[in-house]
């Protein structure tokens, strides 16, 4: 099955590579060409001039853009090219009516649309082992899990259009959660003058262990905070969680803390850190002078 991938950062080319190496990769779009053109000559593919050129060519579209006006944007921009009985997958994390909203205007012109966010992070992205959570037809799903397969470990249908993005909702809080958890523990046990290895070792093999603590919990103690999940953008899905829950006409106290939270830290210039840096807020919690660290 031909298949282009459209939004060529953090996750997309990840996927664009696993896609390429189990022969299904037609080709890409970025809205910056370069990415686009350097990633294609790598694969020895062409890369499109736009949405529709590369819609007219593949029979499978991957999506992999940051926000819900960049995705129907892009699925706008299919339109001129794709061609009745293409499949549009998008794996961005958007709301549920964004979701509903692209799979309309696709059905208009006889395109199958599965909303299908995926979870697991950029070492995820790189390793082909990404959860996807997907919203629409089971059958279309059916026909293009071989292919979903060289970007996802686990490939899961969970309803109608949109439930594929409520799921990632679900996802994003329980990720809030643990990432306050973790590094609320961790600035206590370093306040506490514990060795801090050892702490993350020894929790990691209990009740309490889990994925953040094992991956994250190293690389946040030694200060280092390279990008795997972007505050900016859990900030972003987290907002997305708060208008959802205001429809039950609840607030969600661990969205509320961590909206704040995570604000505090893009407004000190961390939004492009990992989420683990929510650990620069927790040993706040224990300076002296009570003031949070802040960027020289």
């Amino acid at each position: 099955m031909k298949t282009g991938v459209i939004g060529l950062g953090g996750m997309g080319t990840p996927m664009a590579r696993n896609l390429h190496h189990a022969g299904y990769l037609q080709s890409v779009w970025n809205r910056t060409a370069t990415t686009a053109e350097q990633l294609a000559a790598g694969f020895g593919i062409e890369a499109a001039a736009d949405p529709a050129a590369l819609a007219g060519c593949c029979e499978l579209v991957v999506l992999s853009v940051s926000a819900d006006a960049d995705v129907l944007d892009v699925v706008q921009s299919l339109l001129p090219g794709i061609n009745a009985g293409t499949i549009v997958v998008d794996t961005s994390t958007v709301s549920r009516e964004t979701a509903m909203q692209a799979a309309a205007l696709l059905q208009a012109v006889g395109v199958s649309f599965l909303d299908a966010p995926v979870s697991g992070g950029i070492e995820g992205a790189r390793q082909g082992t990404l959860a996807m959570m997907v919203g629409g037809d089971a059958d279309t799903l059916e026909r293009i899990t071989p292919v979903l397969s060289a970007i996802a470990g686990r490939v899961e249908h969970m309803g109608p259009v949109g439930a594929g993005q409520a799921t990632k909702a679900v996802n994003q809080v329980m990720a809030a959660g643990i990432n306050q958890a973790v590094t609320e523990a961790l600035a206590f046990a370093k306040a506490l003058q514990l060795p801090l290895d050892k702490v993350i070792d020894v929790t990691g093999s209990g009740a309490a262990g889990n994925w953040f603590l094992n991956h994250r919990g190293p690389t946040m103690t030694r200060g280092m905070f390279d990008p795997g999940f972007r505050v900016a953008l859990h900030h972003k899905d987290l907002a997305i969680c708060k208008h959802m829950a205001a429809q039950f006409d609840v607030a969600l106290p661990i969205v509320e803390m961590t909206l704040v939270h995570y604000r505090r830290l893009m407004e000190a210039g961390y939004g492009d850190e990992d989420i683990s840096a929510l650990f620069r807020e927790k040993l706040g919690l224990f300076a002296k002078d009570d003031k949070r660290p802040r960027r020289p």
